[in-house]
């Protein structure tokens, strides 16, 4: 204390109290601020940059706010975790750090008992086991407590074999997977690329394996949309369907037809059935499918025109020659 009885002030520079903050803003010294009632008689602030009364008063208020305790440190953490959250975020590691996280807080959830311990999968041909949990996101270390069934059906549902899927969880460590697969319908070739194909026109895989090899074929743009339609309006034509080797859409328009000894069949763009029910005809009459020609056009409704194969048309050309009569020898 000093001599009259005052308390000596603290040695050494003080830190910035709320005045000081206060004083920095534009609202005078200390006395001024704490007579806030003659503050407030004198009017507003003539100097350039003071902050208008309502503001003035508001932060007056704030600086006499006593503050609690820790607020200083939670301050502190949260500048620095939004520090570090917009660096990962500028810099692109947020999937990383989020994977690091799930990985985290999945072990911790195993470690109390809620690791998955039985899988059950039902439906599944062509997929296996191994391929459908990875499609899912689900792996060895991954807790049944923090799967989102939701996101895992929506994940099976990209893959194009599965038409449908359901994923429950049975609590505390079981866990059940159904899935729909679609059925391989047919091939589809497409710039000398094939795959195959599902009814609806899914390409299932971008290549043809052994087993699908037996499948239709049907050829060009568009093909694989107007397979199933086509393939209805053949079956009702066995002795067509029964030679068909591949079926190719032209322009995607009409389609042309392409039989086992490679005999090419143009079918018109409208009432392509009406053109099938004539071919039948002439097979039963006159076995125009067996015969030797290139090409059967039924394109046109009150015409066939049948192209001869190389060979054939030859052989024509020689039998008329010689079936041509010869001049008469030498004048009179």
């Amino acid at each position: 204390m000093s001599g009259d009885g005052r308390v000596a002030r603290m040695l050494g520079r003080p830190g910035p109290g709320p005045f000081a903050v206060a004083r920095l803003l534009g609202f005078g010294n200390e006395r001024r601020l704490a007579a806030s009632g003659e503050a407030d008689a004198r009017g507003p602030h003539n100097r350039p940059g003071a902050l208008p009364r309502t503001l003035r008063q508001a932060v007056h208020r704030f600086c006499r706010l006593p503050m609690p305790n820790g607020f200083g440190l939670a301050a502190t953490a949260t500048i620095m975790f939004a520090s570090v959250a917009y660096g990962a975020v500028r810099g692109g590691h947020m999937p990383a750090l989020w994977a690091q996280f799930n990985v985290v807080r999945d072990s911790a959830a195993n470690a109390v008992g809620f690791r998955i311990t039985g899988i059950a999968l039902s439906g599944q041909r062509h997929l296996t086991r191994e391929e459908i949990l990875a499609i899912a996101g689900i792996s060895g270390r991954t807790s049944i407590m923090f799967i989102d069934v939701a996101d895992a059906r929506l994940r099976l549902k990209t893959n194009p074999w599965i038409a449908d899927a359901t994923v429950q969880k049975l609590y505390p460590d079981r866990l059940q997977i159904g899935i729909t697969e679609r059925a391989a319908f047919a091939l589809w070739q497409k710039d000398g690329r094939g795959g195959v194909i599902a009814d609806d026109g899914t390409v299932l895989e971008p290549y043809v394996a052994r087993r699908f090899t037996g499948l239709p074929l049907f050829v060009g743009t568009g093909a694989e949309r107007r397979a199933k339609e086509f393939s209805e309006l053949i079956a009702r034509y066995p002795e067509v369907r029964s030679r068909l080797r591949a079926a190719i859409l032209v322009a995607e328009r009409r389609w042309n037809l392409r039989l086992d000894n490679g005999v090419d069949v143009r079918l018109p763009e409208t009432d392509p059935d009406g053109a099938l029910a004539r071919l039948v005809a002439l097979e039963r009459g006159q076995r125009i499918l067996s015969k030797d020609v290139a090409v059967i056009d039924l394109r046109f409704a009150d015409r066939v025109t049948v192209r001869l194969s190389d060979a054939a048309a030859t052989a024509r050309e020689e039998a008329l020659k010689a079936k041509k009569p010869k001049p008469k020898g030498g004048a009179a």
